[in-house]
């Protein structure tokens, strides 16, 4: 196997804020991007029959993964030590522009130490194509413990084809349903420090909700979640979307 070993300014050219004081070599074995996810924190629902669109039920499987454990204690303790100050001066919103979040505190950091810089470049390297522009501020959301993120399809006016999502402080439960048939779901179970990332069909055929409360669930039993912190990076908006 051939381990390629780059340096994400210089070779992702990626002209980015978010990287902008990064100067660490990222080595990382390509053809092994999909041996980092667990299929099993990814599960199709009943009511999804087996033989009801095959095609589309693999793709989906393939657009929304879960890497458990993708960073440490002390990088978790080093991102939050980062975005709590500002966080904390924020109150928790109960209402949303488009009515999607409930129970939130929400930012944007485009400025990171050291450290965190390399996680992010990590993610980068892992989540998004070698070429991919991100948007240059990471989208930092604060859930309260009973804060909930109802079903949405991301609109593509705000950011592209792919999002990848650090998950600080509690695991949760998210859920896909296709945008036309809701019965074509799937739930993906997020532990603390995993990271996330969808693209494709699980971005735009698939509506995603944070599960909340009573219908925080995974294979029967329920999820209890207490506050979680996600830091976000997205994928620049395909031209043609751009406002």
């Amino acid at each position: 196997m051939r381990i390629l070993t780059f340096s994400v300014l210089r070779n992702c050219k990626l002209k980015s804020a978010l990287f902008k004081n990064l100067s660490v070599e990222v080595s990382y074995a390509k053809s092994e991007i999909d041996k980092l996810a667990d299929p099993n924190l990814v599960e199709i629902l009943p009511s999804w029959k087996e033989d009801e669109e095959v095609e589309l039920r693999s793709a989906v499987l393939k657009q929304m993964r879960v890497l458990p454990n993708f960073i440490t204690e002390e990088e978790e303790a080093s991102l939050l030590g980062e975005v709590e100050p500002q966080l904390k001066r924020m109150r928790y919103e109960f209402d949303h522009w488009d009515n999607a979040i409930e129970g939130y505190r929400e930012t944007e950091r485009s400025q990171w130490n050291a450290q965190n810089s390399a996680v992010l470049a990590r993610v980068r390297a892992v989540a998004f194509p070698a070429q991919a522009q991100l948007l240059p501020h990471a989208h930092v959301l604060d859930l309260a413990p009973a804060g909930h993120i109802r079903p949405h399809v991301d609109a593509v006016r705000f950011c592209g084809d792919t999002i990848a999502g650090l998950c600080l402080l509690s695991r949760a439960v998210m859920r896909l349903a296709h945008a036309e048939r809701a019965h074509l779901a799937l739930d993906a179970l997020l532990p603390r420090r995993c990271l996330y990332v969808m693209t494709g069909a699980a971005r735009y055929q698939f509506s995603h909700a944070l599960l909340g409360g009573a219908h925080s669930a995974w294979r029967g039993e329920r999820v209890a979640r207490s506050r979680r912190v996600a830091v976000i990076a997205r994928q620049r908006p395909a031209p043609e979307h751009r406002p």
